[in-house]
């Protein structure tokens, strides 16, 4: 199906104007005309357009004055330009410019139609990208169906819908963060904002001021008051993080904040009713530090009222591997790149990893892959030294008789000869490599 679309044509010669305007419309196009470049952009300016096509040589603006002011001011628009010269030097000399396309004059009817739909079809599918890749980097989501995870799932369905405080457990790097705001989107407040803080990455001194508001000249450089995060948070939820390291001096107004449901701002005297749920993390054991004299116990049970543990990633078995092929395809949905295939090589080195840091651990590896890895495959080589080292002596050991990185790009190579039908010239340019560096390959095999 031919894409219709709302389209200003700018073009300072009557005859061709007609001639393109009246085209366009036949085909269903929504048009606008301009007779200069100034009139173009005032257009452009009051309306929004999928598509300009401009004259190079016009009054009072140019097309490429045109193109550029495009650029600045609406560069999701294509713009094809339209040259008195079919040569190969005003065709590169558009495209270097960053017109979409270019049309050179008398301009052929065929041309006209096939250049506008391709350009217009390029503007459709570069939005539904961007959305897609928004919607994917923006959205992380729990992934698995180990045994872990599934219990992971009912404790959270059943304690979303409730209101009762929450704590999250669970080492560094598994997902307690993600766990929360899961919590969240599936509460009644889900509506409302989900604001998180980091108890343990405030400025000293600060997280009083960051978590109950201040009032103006409450202290030095309080220039105004302050809303703190749990007024922010109101109607919703608010995630603190490494809550076990909430100064022993901050914990009684904490305490109290969770008892009264309000808040009293630094240098102020009134009490603000604050109507949030808390759901606090920590990968501390919460006990020891009652016993060690770092926390209140009272404290502690208030926050502790339900516990979900979030199980790190080594005893989620093969969640690893559906984690892998989600991640890269997020990530390489971020750089704007379809999902890569993640080979087997690959795969197998991920799964023999005791990855200490857990998910985000994973997470961070890919993202380099994914960055690193050349014609959408993901290899061992395009993984962090880490992944196939010792990680403080936790990495499962790897088998003495597994393949080198030359061993498994030979595969590769291979594996591309046979999908091109041994045709070398064809696999070179799959893999972007000299065709020489192939034949040296086979020599090397016949040696």
């Amino acid at each position: 199906m031919i894409p219709r679309g709302k389209i200003l044509v700018a073009e300072d010669d009557d005859l061709t104007l007609d001639l393109l305007s009246t085209v366009l419309r036949r085909e269903g196009h929504e048009v606008a005309t301009a007779s200069d470049g100034q009139q173009a952009m005032d257009l452009a300016n009051a309306g929004s357009f999928d598509l300009v096509l401009s004259d190079i040589q016009m009054p009072r603006a140019s097309g490429l004055e045109v193109l550029r002011w495009m650029q600045e001011k609406f560069p999701d628009t294509p713009v094809v330009l339209i040259t008195a010269y079919a040569e190969p030097g005003a065709a590169m000399d558009a495209i270097a410019s960053g017109a979409a396309d270019y049309l050179a004059k008398p301009v052929d009817v065929v041309a006209l139609r096939a250049t506008v739909a391709r350009s217009l079809e390029r503007r459709r599918l570069a939005s539904e990208n961007r959305s897609l890749r928004s919607v994917i980097a923006a959205r992380k989501v729990l992934v698995g169906t180990s045994l872990p995870m599934l219990e992971l799932y009912k404790e959270i369905a059943r304690v979303a819908p409730t209101d009762a405080t929450v704590l999250v457990t669970g080492e560094s790097g598994a997902g307690k963060e993600l766990v929360a705001r899961t919590i969240h989107e599936r509460s009644r407040r889900s509506q409302a904002p989900f604001v998180a803080v980091n108890c343990a990455s405030v400025a000293d001194g600060m997280l009083e001021s960051e978590l109950f508001g201040h009032e103006r000249g409450a202290f030095t450089g309080a220039t105004a008051q302050h809303k703190g995060l749990f007024e922010v948070a109101e109607g919703g939820t608010l995630f603190l993080d490494e809550v076990g390291d909430v100064p022993t001096k901050m914990q009684a107004e904490l305490l109290r904040v969770l008892q009264e449901g309000e808040v009293r701002r630094i240098g102020g005297s009134a009490a603000v009713n604050v109507n949030v749920r808390v759901i606090s993390a920590t990968n501390r054991d919460l006990g020891a530090e009652v016993a060690g004299g770092r926390m209140r116990q009272d404290l502690v049970y208030r926050l502790n009222v339900v516990c979900v543990r979030v199980p790190p990633l080594r005893e989620r078995g093969d969640d690893i591997v559906a984690l892998t092929h989600h991640l890269a395809a997020r990530h390489a949905a971020i750089l704007g790149r379809p999902a890569p295939h993640v080979s087997n090589e690959a795969v197998a080195l991920i799964r023999n990893y005791a990855w200490p840091g857990n998910v985000r651990e994973l997470e961070n590896a890919l993202a380099r892959a994914v960055a690193m890895s050349q014609h959408g495959v993901i290899l061992p080589g395009d993984l962090p030294t880490l992944t196939v080292g010792a990680a403080s002596g936790r990495a499962a050991p790897i088998d003495s008789d597994w393949p080198t990185l030359e061993v498994l790009q030979r595969r590769y190579i291979e594996r591309v000869l046979a999908q091109s039908g041994q045709n070398k010239t064809a696999a070179a340019a799959i893999l972007g490599i000299d065709r020489r560096t192939i034949q040296r390959l086979g020599n090397r095999d016949e040696e």
